[in-house]
């Protein structure tokens, strides 16, 4: 099986390198991608489960824009409701009669939602959650789980990190995941003064296992916030309707007072959303928080086709289904070259990793292997499973995942064996 090279996209960074900080920044920097050379950094093309890079070669997308993609690049159903709505209008002076339709939609399918407010990225919506909070409550500190993440604002990013200030940390308390006496530590050291607990649905920190939650934990959270007037947010950015329609808290069985939800909204259109419980309506609309782009007409319409669509299919089962089928034979084939796969989270948006080398290199060189061979994978994030993902397109990765398990056996043999 041949192995892809990338001129074109290597000499692409080279030239941004001169005229971009970083030459590719943020989530989508070359930095966590070990060795840099197996990787493409430019798409040309994508349709459906695959994208093409600037070389011509062809991928099975597993990240899946880093989970924005969630029915198919350029899903029809998607791409029609956007075009009917640019003929009408996108950022015109005025809100469009879509955003009142896609509100009223989640509304409909989210129990924890009476309210909708829309945005553009994640972070829009999780640091009008944190304002909500301190508005509702009269409070400064935001209790938070150690190693979560939440945006790129200083409050939400770890301390020490370039551009953060001790200032922006002040109110920021950590603890962490799965640990009620924690949390109830805090609410004991901090009496009357903690406006808002935010977490994801379930544990993701970077470079490490995701963690499920313990049995009886977001009940008793919840319990505890309801107790104490702490106002209990839920970052569903990259988790939401992945697992539910009805949103994660669904899936996990507690409620919610904010929800927070981006990627798999729209299909890869850029809108965010936050919704809430009635006893906030009045807070969200008297904390000022907007943007130049944030009633773009376009993707709503996008999103409210999407949602319709998931629902129709039960898209969330879909996808933790076509994961499952996907990680156990991965498992199984890994297994028969005498090596552990581990997977954490849920199937359709897994982490995975090689467990006989702590180091991670040989997990590292094994998803260079599935890259270079069009089975695209990164070593030290989730991936994503979409419902575009056929079973055509599991097969072909099952038999590249076999050539990548001979490809570092050949060169590490028996050296990280357990």
């Amino acid at each position: 099986m041949a192995t892809y090279r990338y001129s074109k996209s290597q000499e692409l960074f080279r030239r941004a390198a001169g005229v971009i900080p970083g030459g590719i920044y943020g989530h989508f920097s070359p930095a966590p991608l070990v060795p840099p050379s197996a990787y493409p950094f430019y798409t040309a093309r994508a349709e459906g489960s695959r994208f093409w890079d600037v070389d011509g070669n062809v991928f099975i997308d597993y990240m899946c824009a880093y989970g924005p993609m969630v029915m198919g690049y350029g899903a029809a159903h998607v791409e029609e409701a956007a075009a009917a709505q640019r003929r009408l209008g996108d950022s015109t002076t005025g809100a469009a009669p879509v955003m009142v339709e896609l509100a009223e939609l989640l509304v409909d399918i989210m129990p924890a939602a009476d309210w909708a407010f829309f945005a553009k990225n994640g972070a829009d919506v999780t640091n009008f959650a944190v304002m909500i909070a301190r508005d509702a409550t009269g409070r400064d500190k935001i209790v938070m789980i150690d190693g979560g993440y939440h945006g790129t604002a200083g409050w939400m990013q770890a301390p020490g990190h370039h551009g953060v200030s001790e200032e922006d940390q002040r109110h920021v308390v950590r603890i962490p995941w799965n640990d009620v006496p924690a949390f109830e530590a805090v609410l004991d050291q901090y009496p009357g003064d903690v406006a808002g607990f935010i977490a994801t649905p379930y544990h993701i920190p970077t470079f490490a296992d995701s963690q499920m939650p313990a049995d009886g934990y977001w009940e008793k959270i919840q319990a505890l916030c309801r107790r104490h007037n702490v106002v209990l947010i839920v970052d569903d950015i990259r988790h939401g309707f992945r697992l539910d329609m009805a949103g994660s808290s669904a899936y996990f069985g507690f409620t919610p007072d904010l929800t927070c939800l981006c990627k798999a909204m729209a299909n890869g259109y850029p809108i965010s959303a936050l919704v809430g419980c009635e006893a906030l309506k009045s807070t969200a609309a008297r904390v000022f928080h907007t943007g130049s782009y944030w009633f773009q007409a376009v993707p709503m319409a996008a999103a409210r086709a999407n949602l319709v669509k998931m629902g129709e299919i039960n898209a969330p089962q879909v996808m933790l289904t076509r994961g499952a089928l996907l990680l156990d034979a991965m498992v199984n084939i890994a297994r028969g070259y005498g090596y552990e796969l581990k997977v954490t989270g849920v199937p359709s948006m897994p982490y995975v990793r090689i467990t006989n080398d702590e180091s991670l290199m040989l997990h590292q060189d094994w998803c260079a292997e599935c890259t270079r061979r069009g089975a695209y994978f990164t070593p030290h994030h989730n991936w994503f499973i979409s419902a575009a993902h056929t079973d055509a397109d599991i097969q072909r990765t099952l038999e590249i995942v076999d050539e990548a398990f001979k490809a570092v056996r050949a060169k590490y043999g028996s050296a990280f064996q357990s």
